[in-house]
């Protein structure tokens, strides 16, 4: 092989060459043949083709997987495991309200998914989904229109605003409720809570200070 690699290095490709089928061949010492087991002693592994005469690996189809180990625990079974919370995934996945649907309401209207299914201007939506998200697809013509959704395409509400219109950002968790009233309620919710902790603090140090007292 080395010899071969050696007469192919000072081989030049001339400038007209055209790559094809009948042009290219590999390079020398890339491809090799194939060891032939099981055709006779004379070839070197005729047989037992190398793999020994007795013994679990010797036999057709003999081997184990891998991790195994001869009946004993394995390894990755005496290892510890890591115990995480079992969190799914955060993918989010959104029924899609397109910008040409709000061209068949009203003017100076609020629109909503539920007002557009009882109207019939958009279907039922999948099992499991309940986000809706507005797409800037086509143009729209109504002006002053208040679109409440849980997500908008940056299209969708640049042409919404342009004709004076205004979009709402709906909580996701709470329904017909807008995501920064949810927002703050969550805060207000929170300082409750941090407040309540505080008093029970307070009162842990008192009876612990009345015990020692007692004492």
């Amino acid at each position: 092989d080395w010899k071969k690699r050696a007469a192919f290095d000072p081989i030049v490709i001339p400038p007209n060459f055209e790559l094809s089928t009948k042009t290219i061949f590999p390079i020398p010492g890339s491809r090799k043949k194939p060891k032939r087991i099981g055709r006779g002693y004379g070839a070197g592994q005729g047989g037992s083709c190398g793999k020994g005469m007795r013994g679990q690996n010797s036999r057709k189809g003999g081997g184990t997987r891998p991790g195994f180990e001869g009946g004993q625990t394995p390894l990755y079974r005496r290892l510890p495991k890591i115990k995480r919370p079992q969190r799914g995934h955060t993918k989010k996945i959104y029924e899609i309200i397109k910008l040409q649907v709000l061209n068949l309401v009203g003017p100076n209207t609020e629109v909503d998914a539920d007002r557009l299914l009882e109207e019939r201007l958009i279907t039922k939506p999948n099992k499991g989904r309940k986000l809706y998200k507005v797409l800037g697809d086509g143009e729209l013509a109504v002006q002053n229109v208040t679109v409440r959704a849980h997500a908008f395409t940056t299209s969708a509400r640049a042409k919404i605003e342009a004709q004076n219109g205004t979009c709402i950002l709906m909580s996701p968790t709470r329904k017909g409720v807008p995501l920064a009233q949810a927002v703050a309620d969550r805060a207000v919710i929170k300082a409750a809570n941090l407040v309540k902790l505080k008093s029970l603090r307070l009162l842990k140090q008192k009876t612990k200070l009345a015990k020692e007292n007692n004492e």
